[in-house]
């Protein structure tokens, strides 16, 4: 600092960014200082000033600024008693009037900024303690400026390693009205910016854009894949039959995961009701297994390098991802208390259609159970660092057992509804289940039906005509692309736009990452 810059200062009356003192010896005088200029409370992200050898009026002591003083100042930065740390400077500045020692402190990011616990500011030129008040708008400050790890600016990546046709052709047509989308002039930067997904001021994406858009997310983020492994036995020591990892974007992720529970998860078989007839039993609810695997993808840690796992086992399934209980939800309030971990990404989700952010889902789960004849999620919320949910199987036992109950309560209504309800139980339930797969019955059927069309290689325009669909890229999109690595695959791999691509049915016990 020059002399002419320290007259700037010197000018300045003492406010709440300037402070002036004599004293060499009151360490506690300095610290508050210094705490109370880390705090910035007038918001004005001005760098405050602690001038060490000048009267309350401006004039110049006549101080001596020895290494011995210089260190004891400058020791105040990192001797713990201010916390967080301060970001301060120390200077010596020599006058013909004597010597100043300046301190320069920066307004701190994450206020409150306390000195041996108590938080101090400036209301004009006066130190003080603040008020609860006054704490809570350092709070808010510092809630604003930490933002969530899927909004933070993902440095390596650039706006090349998203891809933009998933944006463009699969977000934005239902994250946004067609009006909008129909006035759009913005650069892809700025459309991308105002949903959360790019940081303008670092010129790269966020890691929620690498993580909905991204060409390949495990390379900035090691972790973010699902990993399904299904299991011959009841525990990790049986037989491996199967097992798979999905790394794409989440816009393609996504609807793998459906097709693997449509598939692969989800069965049903019949057993023997009556002499005469059987009932349909599912090993588990459609839609409960999906609600449940979405929040695994929405609420997981994605600083964490463990991926998602997703394991069958003969008598269970079981999700457990990476963070446990986030910001409000605590043990003793979950399910009631919900959190966002990764709020633009729940936001995205909720877009797409893969949940609902109404803090229903888990109730919703266990009904989808109980109806299904399966007993009720246990869900381990005590884990600091994961989050793990076991769904055990339906028996056809448990099943007569639902029904038997069913039944009773439709004994009590009227003889004609009676009838009604009660030559439809199975039938009911079942239609309830699939009423809220995300396209409904026929869609499960269709995607069947492709699979077995595709015994042999079929290219897409045959498929196409198979299903009476028009448009051969909304066939591919909503019926092949999500079976891609668990019923289906390309017969070229390394060229996915070759003209000449087919698609042809993967074999049973086939395995696929």
């Amino acid at each position: 600092m020059t002399i002419e810059e320290l007259n700037d200062i010197l000018a300045i009356d003492e406010s709440y960014r300037i402070e002036r003192t004599i004293s060499i010896g009151n360490m506690d005088k300095f610290q508050e200082a210094i705490c109370a200029f880390a705090n910035d409370l007038p918001g004005k992200r001005q760098k405050g000033y602690l001038l060490i050898g000048v009267y309350d009026d401006g004039r110049i002591s006549g101080l001596n600024v020895d290494d011995s003083l210089m260190k004891k100042i400058s020791g105040i930065r990192s001797d713990g008693n201010i916390i967080p740390l301060p970001v301060m400077n120390t200077e010596k500045v020599e006058t013909p009037e004597g010597d100043v020692l300046v301190v320069e402190v920066t307004p701190s990011l994450i206020p409150p900024v306390r000195y041996r616990g108590r938080t101090f500011i400036r209301i004009g030129p006066r130190r003080d303690i603040a008020t609860e008040a006054e704490e809570r708008i350092l709070f808010e400050r510092r809630a604003a400026f930490m933002a969530t790890f899927d909004a933070t600016p993902c440095f390596a990546a650039k706006l090349e390693d998203l891809d933009l046709d998933v944006f463009r052709n699969k977000f934005l047509p239902k994250a946004v009205s067609l009006d909008i989308l129909e006035s759009e002039t913005r650069p892809v930067e700025e459309q991308l910016a105002a949903l959360g997904m790019f940081d303008l001021a670092n010129n790269c994406p966020t890691f929620a854009g690498i993580i909905l858009f991204g060409r390949n997310p495990r390379k900035f983020i090691p972790g973010a894949y699902v990993q399904y492994v299904s299991f011959e036995g009841t525990d990790k020591t049986s037989n491996v039959v199967n097992e798979r990892e999905f790394s794409e974007n989440y816009c393609e992720l996504l609807p793998k995961l459906e097709s693997l529970l449509e598939m692969s998860i989800i069965k049903q078989y019949p057993v023997p009701a009556s002499m005469l007839r059987e009932d349909m039993v599912k090993n588990y609810p459609y839609w409960a297994i999906r609600e449940l695997l979405m929040n695994g993808c929405m609420h997981r840690d994605l600083q964490s390098n463990t991926p998602l796992r997703f394991y069958e086992f003969s008598d269970h399934l079981e999700i457990t991802n990476a963070g446990g209980l986030y910001g409000n939800a605590r043990p003793e309030n979950f399910p009631k208390i919900n959190d966002y971990r990764n709020p633009i990404i729940a936001g995205a989700m909720k877009s797409l259609g893969y949940v609902n952010r109404y803090n229903r889902g888990i109730g919703q789960v266990q009904k989808e159970l109980s109806e299904n004849g399966n007993p009720p999620a246990q869900f381990d919320v005590t884990l600091l660092t994961a989050f793990a949910v076991e769904v055990k199987k339906c028996t056809s036992q448990a099943k007569k057992v639902h029904q038997s109950k069913v039944q009773k309560c439709t004994s009590q209504d009227k003889k004609g509804h009676q009838s009604e309800g009660t030559s439809q139980t199975t039938k009911g339930h079942q239609s309830h289940n699939e009423e809220h797969r995300p396209f409904g019955k026929n869609i499960l059927t269709l995607k069947e039906r492709v699979v077995d069309f595709c015994s042999t290689p079929k290219s897409i325009t045959e498929i196409a005509s198979f299903l009476g669909v028009k448009n051969k890229r909304k066939a591919r999109e909503r019926y092949i692309d999500p079976q891609l690595g668990i019923t289906l695959e390309r017969t070229i791999p390394d060229k996915p736009t070759s003209r000449l691509q087919k698609y042809v049915a993967i074999k049973k016990g086939t395995s696929q990452k």
